[in-house]
């Protein structure tokens, strides 16, 4: 099995700076998708993103290029329900702007928009508002729009909504969010057509990858886990937290990455306790465990993979006694995720294999084993409610769209991450990692990355990147400042 995994990740690795593009059948399969799920007299019109604000490379909503792979910005896409027939909107070529930045695509590009994404037509924006018109004359189509705050950099859907909270509670920002606007100015140009929110029926499509996407995963995965293989063997008591995202960040970008799926989470010690600390400016110190949860954002495609490690390169005897058995525990979820069984299912399989675990396990300290009886009854908790996912869907998003709470599912791509708190010490102990529904099971794409002791420890003998390229001390400066 093991020789297996090595032959998988050394094939990824040996193709991850390969370019990977859908092909245009993959985006007509998504669209035709989505056609058929909307009414005969209906249209799905989906606003693309701005163009960039700062320095800063565009990068396409999630939901835009899901079904164009179009990368310009203020485009538009109009599908029609039934037929799938499809017609994109494009700004005018922009000569200057390409003189200064490199070839667009623009309206004009009819025929290699056509060959890229499978699209019927290709107009210049403002066309859009003639061709609505029209619609609206004749047959008063009914039009969904996307009624969610799309994706882009570094997002997910819960984030966004919370940023909208955030505005909205401020009594003195008026910002109304683009999507929200754009519903607002379709409503008015489509007056007597109805309005109904397409966000259904797009995450409902997004929930199950093909097998293009599966494979765009598993490359974002492996360089999720390359990182976190090296921060193993680099981790040094007196390293700043910051150290490992740069060098994490090093091995995304020279294979292609184009940026962070979230901003990392490096954690020594009790900041680990605050599952989302991301200032990444302490110290490791010895004696404490480190946790380190990071990916990158790889050609739309998210991972997310975390993985617990002691800063001076060995367990003492009670963190081992604590971090196995959650190992234990966590193993006995993944040994019981299958396909075509409810999650709440395999949750109730596997707390009862923890409570098997716990009767056995050995701890010096009693609070310690509290702590272990609270995580195995917080667990079985869980498992008797009538819908509870193992974790949060992975895809174009690190929390993907889509619900995984009823069925498990060939196509299917999660996490799960339960974890382990020790209050009394500020102990906190996660893991993850990224799981592939199959139809004859589950595929543990970052299963090669040790998660056991012994492993761990023999990776944190070698030797690092960042034991070869150190960081700059003030005389490192000064001596480059004062030539």
């Amino acid at each position: 099995m093991k020789y297996k995994i090595f032959l998988l990740v050394m094939f990824i690795i040996n193709t991850i700076n390969a370019e990977v593009t859908f092909t245009a059948d993959e985006f007509k399969t998504r669209r035709m998708k989505l056609a058929k799920a909307l009414e005969i007299n209906a249209i799905a019109i989906i606003q693309g993103a701005p163009s960039e604000t700062g320095y800063v490379k565009f990068r396409q909503y999630n939901e835009f290029y899901y079904l164009t792979g179009i990368e310009t910005a203020h485009a538009y896409v109009l599908i029609k329900g039934g037929t799938g027939e499809t017609s994109l909107y494009l700004p005018h070529k922009n000569p200057r702007r390409e003189r200064s930045e490199g070839p667009l695509m623009s309206s004009e590009d009819i025929d290699t928009v056509k060959e890229m994404n499978g699209v019927d037509n290709v107009y210049p924006t403002e066309m859009m508002g003639e061709h609505l018109w029209r619609m609206r004359m004749r047959s008063k189509p009914t039009v969904y729009l996307y009624h969610s705050p799309p994706e882009r950099h570094a997002e997910s859907r819960d984030l966004l909504l919370r940023y909208e909270g955030d505005v909205q509670n401020d009594p003195w920002d008026f910002t109304q969010p683009r999507y929200k606007d754009f519903i607002h100015n379709i409503s008015k140009q489509m007056t007597g057509s109805p309005i109904k929110d397409l966000t259904p029926i797009l995450d409902k499509l997004r929930l199950i990858k093909s097998e293009a996407e599966i494979e765009v995963i598993k490359k974002s995965t492996v360089l999720s886990c390359l990182a976190l293989i090296e921060a193993m063997r680099s981790a040094k008591p007196g390293m700043v937290e910051y150290e490992l995202d740069g060098m994490a960040k090093y091995i995304y970008h020279i294979n292609g990455a184009q940026g962070d799926a979230y901003y990392s989470l490096i954690a020594n010690g009790p900041n680990a306790y605050m599952p989302h600390y991301h200032e990444k400016m302490d110290k490791l110190k010895d004696g404490d465990l480190m946790l380190m949860d990071y990916s990158p954002d790889f050609q739309y495609y998210m991972s997310d993979i975390t993985r617990m490690i002691p800063v001076n390169g060995k367990f003492s005897e009670e963190q081992a006694q604590l971090y196995n058995f959650y190992v234990k525990c966590y193993r006995a979820i993944l040994d019981n995720i299958r396909p075509y069984v409810a999650p709440v299912e395999v949750r109730k399989e596997a707390a009862e294999e923890m409570a098997r675990i716990l009767a056995k396990a050995k701890f010096n300290q009693a609070h310690h084993r509290k702590a272990a009886e609270n995580f195995v009854k917080g667990y079985a908790r869980s498992s008797k409610r009538q819908y509870a996912s193992l974790g949060h869907g992975v895809g174009m998003a690190t929390h993907d769209v889509g619900d995984h709470s009823k069925m498990l599912l060939p196509g299917m791509v999660f996490t799960i991450e339960p974890a382990l708190r020790v209050p009394e010490d500020n102990i906190y102990i996660r893991l993850e990692d990224l799981i592939v529904i199959t139809e004859t099971g589950a595929e543990i794409v970052s299963d090669f990355v040790p998660m056991d002791i012994k492993g761990i420890e023999k990776i944190m003998r070698e030797k690092g990147m960042l034991d070869r390229f150190k960081p700059l001390t003030e005389k490192d400066y000064n001596k480059y400042l004062n030539q």
